[in-house]
């Protein structure tokens, strides 16, 4: 009798990277029934150096691992959401697991909230959307544009030693989701509120894509078909949808850095966002709400299209 083959599952190798995918594989090793093999893909996000803005951003981090989903090299891959190009690819589908904490977090030395650092301090972050944001509150910081994996940051914010990079700085801003998931949670000194500092949308939230061909109900043999329905959630999506539709009508003519931030409660969709000037000398915000059901997803679509073309007509083109 024929074994099943392992279900393989493309990662990136950072630390982050692995922890989110032995939680996946962890998940589907359950709901599978099958063995488990976890196959690390370099990236261009992971080979290519600079600032991560001048990369040509969303899709450095992806693209590898999609196309080892479609020649065969792996079954599953594992990608942070907010990393994922809004446009759909032929052949993949993803789900979405439940969402972690979607704020950022500030991590300080001495404690310091980010209302209490010292004029002129120094904090990194590699996101355009976090120093707009954090420029537009505190104008008086120096942002400075860093790269790295979660450790390496926070050793920046360590005391100072003989390590180069060592204690350069007075603060860095991260994901709480990684933090959190990386058991690193001790290094928050503050979790950003979102009436400060909107996340990137998907923050937080996880995509779990394969083969739109494997997820046929009647392939007993993959058994993905059911793992990626239990795997799936519906609120997460809902939220994840209007986000990246936001984000998809916002990227064909404004270049600014985005903030959203969407939630149902009570059959109710809201979508908060703020669209920055990159010096942080301005902002517009907006948010609605609609009503929807768990399926409703192309009603979630709709009013992330609408808020962003509502934007668009406030002048957020322009916010260059």
């Amino acid at each position: 009798m024929a074994t099943t083959p392992a279900l393989r599952i493309g990662t990136r190798s950072s630390p982050l990277a692995l922890t989110q995918t032995r939680m996946v594989a962890d998940r589907l090793r359950e709901l599978t029934g099958r063995d488990i093999e976890i196959v690390p893909i370099k990236t261009d996000g992971d080979v290519l150096t600079g600032s991560l803005s001048q990369m040509g951003g969303t899709g450095v981090f992806v693209t590898a691992l999609r196309d080892a989903l479609l020649d065969g090299r792996c079954d599953v891959a594992v990608h942070s959401l907010k990393d994922l190009p809004t446009a759909d690819v032929d052949g993949l589908t993803y789900v979405t697991p439940v969402r972690e904490d979607p704020r950022d977090a500030l991590c300080s030395r001495d404690g310091h909230r980010l209302a209490d650092l010292p004029h002129g301090a120094k904090v990194g972050t590699g996101s355009p959307r976090r120093a707009a944001q954090l420029r537009l509150v505190r104008p008086d910081l120096e942002i400075v544009d860093i790269r790295g994996n979660v450790d390496t940051r926070l050793g920046r914010v360590a005391a100072a030693s003989a390590t180069t990079d060592a204690g350069d700085l007075d603060a860095v801003v991260l994901a709480a989701a990684g933090l959190n998931r990386m058991g690193r949670s001790a290094a928050i000194t503050e979790l950003i509120d979102m009436s400060v500092m909107a996340p990137a949308p998907g923050q937080g939230a996880l995509a779990v894509e394969c083969r739109t061909a494997d997820l046929a109900p009647e392939d007993a043999e993959t058994n993905l078909h059911a793992a990626f329905t239990e795997l799936d959630d519906a609120g997460t999506h809902l939220a994840v949808a209007a986000e990246r539709a936001l984000l998809a009508r916002l990227e064909a003519g404004c270049a600014a850095p985005v903030g959203t931030y969407a939630r149902v409660v009570d059959d109710v969709l809201t979508l908060q966002v703020i669209v920055a000037r990159p010096d942080g000398s301005e902002q517009l915000t907006h948010s609605a709400e609609t009503e929807v059901t768990l399926n409703s997803r192309d009603e979630a679509r709709r009013l992330g299209t609408d808020i962003a073309d509502h934007l668009l007509t406030l002048g957020a083109a322009d916010f260059v």
